[in-house]
């Protein structure tokens, strides 16, 4: 046994007390560090993205080497833990290659971001190596691993034989990531996991169930989102296949769509006459006045008319403006808006006129409660294809033009959203429970992070605000080597509960955040 300095947050947990959860306390106390009813030898993690240590926007050797698990798993090897080994990429560029035969390779996914300059107050984003990839996908590199962590997974794709054959990631059927360190072509993720008879597991698993529904916007078309009954069919054989190899172990559940600063931090009111900061989006007064003239006047008067004005209201040049978007549950007026429009005399509005029914009828400017994803940006004022006769200016997206639905999270598809969650959660707290498993409120802890006092540790503030807040890395989505290290002690100090271990916690101010130019 080794004594070494930890946290009196390690204390409480030994004590099955509870402290203070975002405060970081002074170390005042030696404590021998034990592991309790627990058996690191053999420590395994399950997961996504998040348990890879993906961040960025990509996978990359120095978020692999600050992964929530290797982190505990660093902790664990106080107590006898063995080696933890990780696919790890080849370099910090990030970035997938799938060569398709011959000499032939196809880029599946992008290079990591990175601040080049700051523009108006917003960062300015490019991938890194101009966004070349240097990874062959299907070069198979040597396990075992005991970072099982697949970028994209969903719970039943960690069930699935085949996830790793590379002939099955063009059609979908299989992932590039576990493609890279799949010990055959038809092997599982579960079935790698249980080769290696592990004594101790993490599972962080069911984010992408809900979040790569709400990324898309919602758009079934895009993505799809796990019915509840459906999770919890795979949820229950994925924790059925963990139990038996009788390893002790923990678990986490999902975290709220509405806590992480992919989905809050563009407004949804960006459009100015001129650059005022904070991101804003300048059309200028001459798009404005046009606009008002020819579309958003004669819109409001219409919709006005039909019962509907609070739908679209003129553009100002002083304030900033809304978003134009298409809320799908709305009432259509798409007939009423062309009868209108051929009944007013105007003549440009009645040239105009079946293609404001058509594209309007839907139609209203953002509001308070939607959410924009930080992909939507780089859409704003890029032209949607428009019928012969029409003014090209009119295809400007989310000026002139409704978003689609892919590019806006309205509040019916939120609540659709978090509904789901909630539903997950319930499965996860009770597979926990049924099986002994430690527990993890992920998403308590990062809500915690989302509020506007986040989360302190050691004097540092940390909170899920983009760039600045710290804990987020630059797509918004995944955790910074500092926002691991967070997750990482709520994983430490469900371990040390359940198991009556005393496993120090990591410093997050030890690990890398966001690099600034």
């Amino acid at each position: 046994m080794k004594k070494i300095i930890i946290s009196t947050f390690a204390i409480s947990a030994l004590l099955f007390t509870t402290s203070c959860e975002d405060d970081f306390d002074t170390d005042v106390s030696e404590v021998v560090v034990t592991k309790g009813e627990a058996d690191f030898t053999r420590y395994v993690s399950l997961g996504n993205s998040l348990t890879s240590g993906y961040r960025d926007g990509a996978l990359y050797r120095d978020g692999q080497n600050e992964s929530y698990p290797s982190m505990i798993a660093a902790q664990m090897k106080l107590v006898g833990g063995g080696d933890f080994k990780q696919p790890m990429m080849p370099d910090n560029y990030g970035g997938l290659l799938l060569n398709v035969g011959g000499s032939t390779n196809v880029q599946i996914a992008s290079t990591k971001l990175y601040i080049d300059s700051f523009i108006n107050g917003s960062p300015d984003l490019k991938n890194a190596n101009g966004g070349v990839a240097t990874t062959v996908t299907n070069t198979v590199l040597t396990g075992p691993f005991n970072n099982l962590g697949v970028p994209g997974a969903k719970v039943s794709h960690l069930l699935a034989p085949g996830y790793g054959n590379v002939s099955g990631v063009i059609p979908k059927t299989a992932n590039p990531y576990f493609v890279r360190f799949a010990s055959s072509p038809t092997t599982s993720i579960i079935a790698d996991f249980k080769a290696q008879n592990p004594t101790f597991f993490s599972l962080w698993i069911g984010n992408n169930d809900a979040l790569l529904y709400a990324l898309a916007g919602a758009d079934g078309s895009a993505e799809t989102l796990t019915p509840p009954a459906q999770f919890a069919q795979y949820y229950n054989l994925l924790i059925n296949e963990i139990a038996s190899t009788n390893a002790k172990g923990v678990i986490a559940n999902i975290p709220s769509v509405t806590s992480i600063p992919s989905l809050t931090t563009i407004p949804t009111n960006p459009l100015t006459a001129a650059v005022l900061g904070n991101g804003n989006v300048a059309i200028g007064e001459a798009t404005i006045d046009n606009l008002n003239t020819n579309i958003y006047g004669p819109l409001n008067q219409i919709l006005t008319a039909l019962g509907a004005g609070d739908r679209i209201k003129p553009l100002s040049k002083t304030a900033s403006n809304p978003l134009l978007i298409k809320d799908e549950s709305l009432t259509p007026l798409n007939t009423q808006i062309t009868a209108a429009a051929l009944a007013s005399g105007n003549t440009q509005l009645i040239a105009l006129a079946a293609y404001l029914g058509a594209t309007y009828g839907q139609a209203r400017q953002a509001k308070p409660g939607d959410l924009v994803p930080l992909t939507t940006k780089a859409a704003i004022g890029t032209l949607e294809t428009v019928p012969a006769g029409v003014p090209a200016s009119l295809g400007a997206r989310g000026v002139a033009y409704p978003f689609a639905d892919k590019y806006v999270l309205i509040p019916s598809e939120i609540t659709e959203i978090n509904t789901a969650i909630d539903a997950y959660n319930v499965t996860i707290k009770a597979a926990a429970a049924a099986k002994g498993y430690a527990f993890v409120d992920a998403n308590k802890k990062m809500n915690e992070l989302g509020s506007q006092s986040g989360i302190s540790w050691d004097g540092v503030k940390y909170t899920a605000k983009f760039v600045s807040g710290g804990a987020f890395s630059l797509d918004g989505v995944h955790l910074t080597g500092r926002g691991y290290a967070i997750i990482a002690n709520e994983f430490i100090k469900s371990i040390n509960a359940t198991y009556k271990s005393t496993l120090p916690q990591v410093n997050p101010n030890n690990y890398s955040g966001v690099t600034f130019p």
